[in-house]
């Protein structure tokens, strides 16, 4: 364990996969390639929708913030990922994990804000269809992006603040495989009633967010229920289909690990950091292949970039 003179940690140490160190080479093939598909998935989807006068309309531009998002959550956790797995470095420094816990947990919060209003959108489109092109302008879709960057930024920025103000001695070894502002904080030995209270209220934002989509999607079921033509219900449900996929990855993770450390009596380590790791990398990963093959326009213009570069 590093410490300093004054017994205050010096560097923080992070853990790959319990039991299975000496494979972590080998473990680091499929993290680099799930990493590798991640960026190329939502770099695709960023350039087609660029690229593509007709997918400039707003369920795309939602759709690229989510990109933004999960390219956001994997070049965040990249780093320290690589370095336990390729390299066995399991060290870094108290600055460095208060950076990587502030990019991780606001990219968290903005995939969070952009699946809510994306429900939003998805009941716009089915509650009122012939108001939605005159709500829902390119225009006012744009000024959504900055709103949800600054939302998230603003949500979490004090978390790194907080870290540094707390004292940590002689417990430096973290939960996982990036630094996380409540695993981070039980390490401290002075006062984190603050970190605590302020956490706890951010974890409440994200799960607001989930009612809101619980809520939205209530509406859309309620909406699609009055409609006499099952052919017509089936269409409609089919449009919310890529959505709903994009929630249930994102918040069952989350969920699921809120739940084993808040009432699993005998917690398995492995299943902790898998379940953590899950959290990071299938969002980015399946969140473009989802909408890939569920939304026929994004899949279209893939293929057809496709065969452009083939018949060169």
């Amino acid at each position: 364990m590093a410490v300093l003179n004054n017994s205050e940690v010096q560097l923080f140490l992070l853990i790959g996969i319990p039991g299975l160190e000496h494979a972590h080479e080998w473990i680091s093939i499929p993290i680099c390639l799930l990493y590798l598909v991640a960026i190329m998935g939502n770099s695709t989807i960023l350039f087609i929708i660029k690229t593509e006068p007709s997918l400039h309309e707003p369920m795309y531009y939602f759709l690229a913030m989510l990109a933004i998002s999960d390219l956001g959550l994997s070049f965040s956790s990249l780093p320290t990922m690589l370095r336990i797995f390729l390299f066995n470095a399991m060290e870094i420094s108290p600055n460095a994990c208060f950076a990587q816990e502030f990019f991780i947990h606001g990219f968290t919060v903005m995939e969070s804000s952009v699946l809510l209003v994306m429900s939003l959108d998805r009941f716009l489109a089915i509650h009122n269809p012939l108001r939605y092109n005159s709500l829902l302008t390119s225009n006012r879709v744009a000024k959504m992006g900055p709103i949800l960057a600054t939302r998230s930024l603003l949500l979490v920025l004090p978390f790194p603040f907080m870290l540094r103000r707390l004292k940590y001695c002689q417990k430096n070894v973290l939960s996982y495989s990036y630094c996380l502002h409540q695993d981070t904080m039980k390490l401290a030995c002075s006062d984190n009633k603050i970190n605590v209270i302020y956490g706890f209220f951010v974890a409440l934002c994200t799960m607001l967010d989930l009612a809101f989509i619980i809520l939205s999607y209530t509406l859309i079921l309620k909406t699609v229920l009055s409609i006499a033509s099952l052919a017509e219900r089936h269409k409609t449900l089919n449009t919310c289909v890529s959505h709903f996929c994009a929630v249930l990855i994102f918040y069952v993770p989350i969920i699921t690990l809120a739940a084993m450390h808040r009432f699993a009596k005998h917690k398995s380590p492995l299943a902790i950091i898998l379940i953590a790791d899950i959290f990071l990398l299938l969002p980015p990963l399946m969140n473009p292949i989802v909408y890939c093959v569920k939304t026929q326009q994004i899949w279209e213009k893939v293929l057809g970039k496709l065969s452009n570069v083939y018949r060169r």
